[in-house]
């Protein structure tokens, strides 16, 4: 039922499984009516990632599923940061541990905006927990994070995010401080931090790339898919900057990061810049982490196109979460017990090397 083509639905899983006619009704109310708790059986998904491959690093991925209608729980239009243009969707947010050379998703919350957080008839219908509230996407990573620490053999790993999107990049930079978990975040170039220890002053990682005496050059080189080299200039800032969160007091506040850039190869695309607290380890060893995040989009793409992740047709918000279980169980399953498994997973890029450029 796993390797079949089309959408995993009870009806076409049953059928597919040569299963009796009731089965497609048991499938359908095992998902949608049935009680069971799906944050247990999330847990140890991820106790039983991280017990059998080598976890390296926790990130987090997006996945949009359009939707015709407007009764599924969490619809709303929005606009497709991909494509530009709107959306009927739902929106959701995957945590992903990362492992060998797949990223697995081990937990999955339901953004909730607009009437879905004060409507009562709509949250009644769809059996919206009281509370589930609207909280922004940064909000949920650092509740992630909260669980994620108390997870044996995976409770310290690094974060490897994308928050050049995130409307408080500061802010789950901030939280995760405050959990003294590591990152290696990237950012956008106005990410603002403080640099120098007893008068510091305020800039962004954009502008503090910008002065040339101040980075250190390094050099990425990679395999392209058809074999050749392929040789990126990175900078690395010379010395740490802070947080002006973290400033005030807090737990967090003697935490330094390292600021690195890639600048676009040919002009025409923008820099890119990552902010991380792994102020001590190689920069070839930090920016391999990144693999991670890259390991999780990849796995997204699986879930959509073979895992049935877009094929829950009901409407609860239970429904979709016991959907979602199931079919992160199954994305795991194929990988560490199916007969298949590595062979028919997206691989992750291979790990990039970097060495010191001369100066």
């Amino acid at each position: 039922m796993i390797h079949g083509s089309g959408k995993k639905t009870p009806r076409r899983m049953a059928r597919m499984g040569s299963l009796p006619s009731s089965a497609a009704h048991g499938l359908h109310q095992f998902i949608n009516a049935s009680p069971w708790e799906w944050q247990p059986v999330r847990r140890r998904l991820a106790q039983r990632v991280a017990a059998e491959s080598v976890p390296y690093a926790w990130a987090v991925a997006e996945l949009i599923i359009p939707k015709s209608g407007g009764h599924s729980v969490g619809v709303h239009r929005r606009v497709d940061p991909a494509t530009g243009q709107p959306v009927n969707c739902q929106r959701a947010v995957g945590l992903f541990l990362a492992g060998d050379s797949h990223a697995f998703p081990v937990d999955w919350s339901l953004v909730l905006n607009g009437p879905w957080d004060w409507d009562r008839q709509r949250r009644r219908r769809t059996r919206i927990p009281e509370e589930e509230k609207e909280r922004p996407v940064g909000a949920r990573v650092l509740d992630y994070a909260a669980d994620a620490v108390t997870l044996p053999r995976a409770a310290g790993l690094p974060w490897v995010l994308d928050l050049t999107r995130c409307d408080d990049a500061a802010g789950v930079l901030a939280g995760l401080a405050r959990e003294r978990l590591d990152v290696v975040c990237e950012v956008d170039p106005g990410q603002v931090v403080l640099v120098g220890q007893h008068t510091p002053t305020v800039s962004t990682v954009g502008a503090l790339m910008g002065i040339g005496h101040a980075r250190q050059p390094h050099v990425m080189v990679r395999q392209t898919p058809d074999g050749r080299t392929k040789v990126v200039p990175i900078h690395a800032y010379a010395g740490t900057v802070r947080l002006p969160q973290l400033a005030a007091g807090s737990d967090g506040a003697a935490r330094t990061y390292r600021v690195l850039e890639r600048p676009a190869p040919d002009g025409r695309l923008p820099a890119r810049y990552w902010i991380t607290s792994l102020t001590e380890r190689p920069v070839d060893e930090v920016l391999s982490l990144v693999r991670g995040r890259t390991a999780a989009l990849s796995a997204v793409s699986g879930l959509q196109d073979r895992f049935g992740a877009l094929d829950f047709e009901g409407r609860s918000f239970p429904g979709w979460h016991h959907h979602m279980t199931m079919a992160s169980a199954a994305y795991v399953y194929q990988y560490l017990d199916g007969t298949s498994g590595s062979a028919s997973l997206p691989p992750a890029p291979a790990a990039t090397r970097l060495t010191r450029a001369a100066s």
